[in-house]
């Protein structure tokens, strides 16, 4: 058997069971984005890995070193915050072909920085390998967060509403661009679409925030798409979900680029990952007064998108002429693409 033939998320749980553990101190392991560990005192520790790699991640044509290295930290930001949390310190690890220019490097790391600096992260080690061929940059992170502010994947329950921060879409539509740069009539539009798939902006002051008011249920970040990442929320917390597409946050910009590839924006908006906004559930009592507060103080927009259900619904999306879809997990997925 190849792991082509099981695809992502199947070989994760059957590594798991090689090396799963039980201890009092590991709260959450592996099947999550990130482990929470216990300290002494009311705070815990979280820790993520994630690797940008040439030709699966980026294309170096499209993408600056400064670029990069901001999107090779963002990502990682990115889970930390689904969990509520706030960043800490990071460790990198690069593979490197013995032709990669110094100059190029130090761009690299200047980027890195910038998006260290931005967000309370120091940058405090690594390891440096040669690589045949492709680079690569493997950053970890460390975050941490008061306990009873924890957010996880497990908590949604029938009745509370789903939310995303800012809109969905764009990375994707950005990443059409780059392949058909004549999609886009208005150049701000191609501009735009491509800096939001390039440099995804992790939404850490908006976790945080949502975390410390105490009233959302589970939180994820949208990585792989929304179809996919609502999913995970779903399994985790035993429940289903019906999205609403007439209320998906979906810009002009994207609906044009949708056009141009005759299909429904809805399905760039679900199923293109990368766009690094987090999804997360409230009770519906709490959802829009949170949603405000959250717009408000930081100046992202937040959408309720659809309603926890019984697990027993399974996973829908209602469409705006009124038929309901399966929600298909259509997001990204390693080794199936």
């Amino acid at each position: 058997m190849r792991i082509a033939d099981i695809g992502e998320f199947p070989l994760i749980e059957r590594l798991g069971q090689i090396i799963a553990t039980e201890r009092p101190d590991l709260l959450v392991g592996l099947g999550d984005d990130v482990a929470v560990l216990a300290l002494p005192g009311d705070e815990l520790l979280l820790a993520t890995i994630d690797i940008q790699i040439e030709r699966v991640h980026f294309l170096p044509h499209l993408i600056t070193p400064e670029q990069l290295g901001a999107r090779a930290l963002a990502i990682n930001l990115s889970d930390i915050a689904a969990m509520g949390g706030q960043p800490w310190f990071a460790l990198v690890s690069l593979a490197l072909p013995e032709a990669t220019e110094v100059e190029w490097l130090e761009q690299l790391y200047r980027g890195m920085r910038a998006a260290a600096d931005r967000f309370g992260v120091a940058v405090v080690g690594g390891n440096i390998s040669r690589a045949r061929s492709e680079i690569a940059v493997d950053v970890a992170l460390l975050g941490r967060i008061r306990r009873e502010q924890l957010l996880t994947r497990a908590g949604a329950q029938p009745g509370d509403q789903v939310l995303v921060t800012g809109h969905l879409g764009e990375a994707a539509a950005g990443l059409q661009l780059a392949r058909h740069p004549e999609f886009a009539p208005d150049p701000s539009d191609r501009d735009f679409l491509l800096e939001r798939y390039l440099a995804p902006t992790p939404r850490v002051p908006e976790a945080a925030l949502i975390a410390g008011q105490q009233q959302a249920t589970a939180m994820i970040d949208l990585s792989d798409g929304l179809s996919s990442d609502i999913g995970h929320i779903c399994e985790q917390s035993r429940v289903g979900v019906r999205l609403w597409e007439a209320e998906l946050p979906i810009p002009p910009a994207v609906r044009q680029v949708a056009g141009r590839l005759n299909q429904p924006a809805w399905q760039l908006a679900l199923a293109g990952g990368d766009d690094y906004e987090l999804c997360f559930t409230a009770p519906a009592a709490a959802a829009d007064e949170l949603a405000a507060r959250v717009t408000r103080e930081t100046g992202t927009p937040v959408t309720v998108v659809g309603e926890i259900l019984p697990a027993e619904h399974g996973h829908r999306l209602l469409l705006a002429d009124g038929q309901e879809l399966p929600l298909e997990a259509a997001g990204w997925q390693h080794f199936r693409q």
